[in-house]
């Protein structure tokens, strides 16, 4: 049986390999990034080190950057999956390290969201909302330009108004933040879809496992909000004043767009925090949570039928 040593020098030796190893060199160190980093390290690199690095130069250009060769994470080429390829210069060679890509950046964001909030599980027809699905009747027109403009003018750490959209049930208010939210995502933006009632509950709950803090931290700070069916909850002051209103202030003072559904506009949604569980009356912490919302969102109504039934 050959040893591998002969076999490789055997291989090695043969025209068809010398011919194949010429073509891969010549192809690599023509790769627009492959030249331009070696320009731009020419003090450091010598001959040497490149013919010893052939192997990873050749491995970098094979892989996709900036997932401009993937249509999804899942579909990622890369040999390691949401990582993308980066040349550095170690010791006497050229390596390449992976860094994770902005669409494994974003996953890794929303698994973490997952587990520390239990309320971003919204429906799944929601998840998978997309403009080219919602129907552009008369009624709702006007919320698909305000979500599309939106989209448009949106510019991370630049001050832009979130929506408020309202309107009766089964009009299509929650499906329209799935749309917005799948959008933002194919651009790497990252958006959290919060189901208001429920989010209240888990907040509650949350005093026990002493992760309060931790999930109210985590909604101050998402780059895009989308707080889903405000309204529906039963108001207690503790909700509305220690919950709603430090994650509200903190996003208005940051500038950090947020979306909001309701089956009240402005004026019911008010009345609605006026009165709390107990039949208290409190229109000045009503209030101020308003000027917030108000401060943070265009109001939009989504008119038409049910579309549930």
């Amino acid at each position: 049986m050959e040893k591998i040593n002969q076999t490789l020098k055997r291989l090695a030796s043969s025209e068809n390999f010398q011919k194949r190893f010429v073509k891969m060199r010549k192809e690599t160190l023509e790769h627009p990034d492959i030249k331009a980093f070696i320009r731009e390290n020419q003090q450091a690199i010598t001959e040497e080190m490149i013919e010893k690095s052939l192997g990873k130069l050749y491995e970098y250009t094979h892989q996709s950057k900036y997932c401009h060769k993937c249509e999804s994470l899942d579909a990622c080429t890369n040999i390691m999956k949401g990582y993308h390829p980066e040349l550095i210069l170690t010791r006497n060679s050229i390596d390449v390290r992976y860094d994770r890509c902005p669409r494994k950046v974003m996953e890794d964001e929303k698994r973490k969201n997952e587990k520390l909030i239990k309320s971003l599980y919204v429906p799944k027809d929601i998840l998978t909302a997309s403009f080219e699905e919602f129907e552009h009747d008369e009624d709702r027109i006007d919320a698909v330009k305000k979500a599309a403009s939106f989209l448009l003018n949106y510019e991370q750490g630049k001050p832009v108004k979130g929506l408020y959209f309202y309107g009766k049930f089964g009009v299509g208010k929650s499906y329209l933040l799935g749309a917005i939210a799948n959008k933002l995502a194919k651009k790497q933006i990252s958006s959290m879809i919060v189901y208001v009632p429920e989010l209240f509950r888990e907040m509650k709950s949350a005093i026990a496992d002493a992760t309060l803090n931790e999930k109210i931290d985590a909604l101050k700070k998402e780059p895009i909000l989308m707080l889903d069916d405000i309204g529906a909850e039963a108001v207690s002051s503790w909700t509305r004043d220690e919950i709603l209103g430090p994650i509200l202030q903190f996003r208005m003072l940051e500038n950090l767009p947020t979306f909001f559904t309701s089956n009240f506009d402005y004026q019911g949604l008010e009345h609605h925090l006026t009165y709390s569980q107990r039949g208290e009356e409190e229109k000045m912490k009503a209030r101020r949570i308003m000027e917030r919302i108000k401060a943070l969102s265009e109001p939009v109504m989504v008119g038409g039928p049910n579309r549930r039934y």
